[in-house]
């Protein structure tokens, strides 16, 4: 008898849960590596879950790569940012498809996004690396505004707009001890970003997805739609975009998620990852192209052929994620109602009342999550708008 054959999962979280559920119909074991809090949750999930000692890229490798040696894997797939260059070193060693080397390291610092777009002729901001911000300071002062970003933070993390003298000496009395930094122009434009399922380089099913966010000083997202309802004008500029990008990357097998601005001359990179989008994109993107995308990904990183891929999507999919003010949580309100929403696929609450939230500086301190599905524009926008005005956190602010 052929012995099932082996995923190597690294990181599982809360939203990459449906590649363990993909991987049980596809009859493939999985053996996962999660931070040690995390263990226990994974019990009677995976076939086998190792603990990793710590979140940095270091130890997730260090974990990868014992899970490797005691079971051989098919497959490796990396769930999130930390997780990314462990994922490529394994499938390096072990001869298994991956986004590769390049892509991976690519990925994790958005630095070397910038060197290596710039060389590609692909359209980015300008841009400086600095080790301490200070150092950018007549750069910037010819420039602004100015957006200031950690190398490789994820989830709006270490991003700050800063638009004048004044704000840059409050940014740099912040953050000069943080070490290297990215300081960028700021490029103007509605936010997209553009997924794509790749193998061996050849793209073979893509979807841009629309942005809103918070805005200045941060732009942490706080709703995704799709398909986008982008002018077909520019349709050929994304998708050349998209092409361009995997190109440069040296993309072999896996997703990419690309965020990009759409400025006066057409579209501009922001950053690339080449792991799991985050905020339930993966989600929307099986609600709205009718394909389970996490399962065309274990089946990827498989080697195997995907299940056969639609030409156009049946429906749109969206996600609403609430932020509040800082303070404490006095009443949370109207997820459970909204749950009964013909067209709603999940409403969930992060936080309970009496908690502490804290100052929104990431996608992190958002409180909740709403995702919703509907055959139409019309419907949808309907939907969101009934979310918007049913769910709510109550806050006592803080001070």
């Amino acid at each position: 008898m052929t012995a099932a054959p082996t995923l190597l999962m690294l990181g599982v979280g809360r939203m990459g849960r449906p590649y363990l559920a993909a991987a049980r119909r596809l009859g493939v074991r999985v053996h996962a590596v999660e931070l040690a809090a995390r263990v226990d949750g994974l019990v009677g999930e995976v076939d086998e879950v190792l603990p990793c000692r710590g979140p940095a890229d270091e130890m997730w490798a260090e974990s990868a790569h014992a899970a490797a040696a005691a079971h051989r894997p098919d497959g490796v797939i990396a769930f999130s940012e930390p997780q990314v260059m462990a994922a490529a070193l394994v499938a390096d060693e072990y001869g298994l498809p991956g986004p590769s080397l390049r892509a991976a390291t690519t990925s994790r610092n958005k630095g070397l996004q910038r060197a290596r777009f710039a060389a590609a002729g692909i359209p980015g901001p300008e841009y400086l690396v600095v080790d301490r911000l200070s150092q950018a300071a007549e750069w910037a002062a010819t420039r602004w505004p100015v957006m200031v970003k950690s190398l490789s933070g994820a989830g709006s993390a270490g991003v700050e707009l800063v638009a004048d003298p004044e704000g840059w000496t409050g940014a740099v009395a912040a953050r000069e001890g943080e070490g290297r930094l990215l300081v960028e122009r700021v490029v103007a434009g509605p936010e997209y970003s553009w997924e794509a399922l790749v193998r061996d380089g050849e793209v073979l099913l893509a979807n841009v997805t629309e942005k809103q966010t918070t805005g200045a000083p941060r732009f942490i997202e706080i709703g995704h739609r799709l398909p986008a309802r982008l002018d077909p004008a520019h349709v050929p500029a994304v998708e050349g975009l998209g092409e361009a990008v995997v190109a440069a990357l040296g993309m072999r097998t896996g997703v990419v998620h690309l965020e990009f601005r759409l400025g006066d001359a057409g579209p501009v990179v922001i950053e690339v990852a080449v792991r799991t989008p985050g905020d339930h994109i993966m989600d929307l993107l099986g609600l709205a192209h009718g394909v389970d995308w996490f399962e065309a990904l274990v089946r990827l990183a498989l080697g195997w052929e995907p299940a056969p891929l639609p030409s156009t999507p049946p429906r749109l999919a969206a996600v609403h994620l609430p932020v509040a003010p800082a303070g404490t949580v006095r009443a949370v309100t109207g997820f459970e109602e909204i749950r009964a929403h013909p067209h709603v696929v999940l409403a969930e609450a992060d936080v309970v009342p009496g908690q502490a939230v804290p100052v929104l500086r990431s996608s992190a301190d958002r409180v909740g999550r709403v995702v919703l599905a509907a055959p139409d524009g019309e419907t949808l926008d309907a939907t969101l708008e009934t979310v918007r005005t049913t769910v709510g956190v109550d806050v006592t602010a803080a001070g």
